[in-house]
């Protein structure tokens, strides 16, 4: 054959070769539960502690997935605001050699690589994969002279176990108590019908059938970060129990938002979507009737895909629907719904039949109260929780968290009266904050953080933080424009410096927290 007669057909090939399903990030019964955590390190005031693992193999070869970076994952997504934990990335694999692996050795023998020791790691293994634990068959078939029917159904169920434990690295020893073993069950099933049959001298047969398979992916996902709730729960001590027991991981409220989702019409879809991003402070309040193929509706909706660490797209599917209305219903201890509505003071009950969102149940309904358009958490992130007391000479380190993806300046006034402007500098100069991750004040965590906070001389020092949508700074008075790091005239406190901005953006254009403590002379104080 000519290939050259083919050359119009095969010009489709690229366009079909394109996947037509948008990519959605990988979602467990646990990622609420992950991020409850890292606000529980967070308030616990969990110092940062360094942590590693040795690979989790699969003896039965029958789930051949990335568990290490599993662990990895949720490590991090612990502690995005917390910064409980960091990973130490090295090992040497002689049979996996690779850019870095090579690199770090080369540079660790010229001693420009400084590796610091893990206190932690993790050991364990996929236990087990007990595959058709049960298994259920049913055949039923007939025959005639010119036409045979035949039906089949069957389902079965597949156990996986997961087992890790938790080690004191200095020791090489696993630290008694500090582990997890825990199994999830994933099932396949299918049904199928065939018929044959004579016409005349002529024979037919047709075959249909249906199958579902779930995969070992999601669930070993699943077993990975309930695992590392559990181990790293029970080391630092914290309730984490209260975060296993989020509503939002409940099967029964994901299996009905997707009820919700598939029986209702793209406008109701799009409608609780909208005032969801209304009473997050994502759109403005008589942003009620805005379409949703508008720029600004697009937009909103993708901070608020960012902010919440999905995959953007500017689209209401499913994902961003679950994530929108995670807050929007409650169940009880079993399991069926009993409030719809963001959470106020006069939540709306669920009435039977009723499905947020159509007629019945939304009309002249308040939907809750408005949520603040972003807030600004700023803390204290010495050692000793709850400290606000330091001797003269003491570094003090700060971490601020934006709930929206915001532009973020900190400012400090100390005990001597200057104020100066620690973010943004010259040397971050990066105003923009990620929603949810924390901003180290300094980065201590980075071998040139561009400065050091140390209390100079006895009296109160503060550190304001400000948070605005968008870049503020050709709004602000010239003397708030200069370089970081720099006395600012005529401003004697962080409290000025907000007076500065009211009058520049209104009490509504930004938002603001401060934090002080008292220094005193060197060895007569601190705690």
């Amino acid at each position: 054959m000519d290939p050259r007669k083919d050359a119009d057909y095969q010009s489709y090939a690229s366009t079909t070769d394109r996947p037509v399903v948008r990519p959605v990030r990988s979602i467990s019964s646990f990622s609420d539960s992950l991020m409850c955590m890292d606000r529980m390190f967070r308030d616990a005031n969990i110092t940062t502690t360094l942590l590693t693992s040795k690979q989790i193999p699969d003896y039965s070869a029958k789930v051949p997935v990335a568990t290490k970076e599993m662990i990895i994952t949720a490590i991090s997504q612990m502690s995005r605001v917390s910064n409980a934990f960091r990973y130490v990335d090295y090992e040497v694999d002689i049979a996996r050699q690779d850019t870095v692996q090579n690199l770090t050795t080369i540079l660790l023998n010229n001693n420009q690589v400084q590796l610091q020791r893990p206190s932690l790691y993790i050991s364990g293994a996929v236990s087990f994969v007990d595959q058709n634990v049960i298994n259920n068959r049913n055949d039923f078939g007939t025959s005639a002279s010119r036409l045979e029917t035949g039906f089949s159904a069957n389902k079965n169920a597949t156990l996986i176990g997961l087992e890790l434990h938790l080690g004191d690295f200095r020791t090489r020893t696993l630290i008694p108590g500090i582990d997890s073993a825990n199994e999830v069950t994933v099932g396949n099933g299918g049904q199928g019908m065939d018929l044959a049959g004579r016409i005349g001298d002529y024979g037919w047969q047709l075959s249909v059938g249906r199958d579902y398979a779930q995969g070992s992916g999601a669930a070993v996902r699943t077993l990975v970060e309930l695992a590392m709730i559990e181990l790293l729960g029970k080391w630092a001590k914290v309730p984490y129990w209260q975060c296993l027991t989020l509503e939002q991981s409940h099967p029964s409220f994901q299996r009905q938002l997707r009820d919700w989702f598939d029986e209702g019409d793209i406008g109701v879809r799009q409608g609780l979507v909208r005032r969801s991003l209304i009473a997050k402070g994502y759109l403005p309040q008589d942003a009620a009737n805005m379409p949703a193929n508008t720029l600004a509706f697009r937009r909103a909706l993708g901070e608020f895909q960012a902010d919440s660490g999905m995959v953007v797209n500017g689209v209401v599917d499913f994902s961003t629907y679950e994530r929108a209305l995670r807050d929007f219903v409650a169940l009880d201890a079993t399991g069926n719904l009993t409030r719809y509505g963001w959470m106020s003071k006069n939540p709306q009950p669920v009435q039977p039949g009723t499905m947020p969102g159509d007629p019945v149940a939304s009309s002249g309904k308040a939907y809750g109260t408005m949520e603040p358009p972003r807030s600004v958490d700023l803390q204290v992130e010495n050692v000793l929780l709850g400290r606000t007391e330091f001797q003269v000479g003491e570094q003090v380190f700060l971490s601020a968290t934006v709930s929206r993806t915001s532009h973020l300046a900190c400012y400090l006034s100390d005990s001597s009266g200057n104020v100066m402007r620690l973010l943004p500098n010259a040397v971050s100069t990066q105003t923009v904050a990620i929603a949810n991750h924390a901003v180290r004040i300094p980065d201590w965590m980075s071998p040139n953080p561009g400065f050091v906070l140390t209390t100079t001389a006895p009296g109160t020092e503060a550190v304001m933080c400000m948070a605005t949508d968008d870049d503020v700074s050709a709004k602000l008075p010239d003397t708030l424009r200069g370089p970081g790091l720099k006395p600012i005239a005529a401003f004697n406190s962080v409290d000025d410096v907000a007076t500065a901005y009211s009058m520049a953006l209104g009490e509504n254009g930004y938002s603001r927290q401060k934090v002080e403590w008292t220094v005193a002379p060197k060895g007569k104080g601190g705690r």
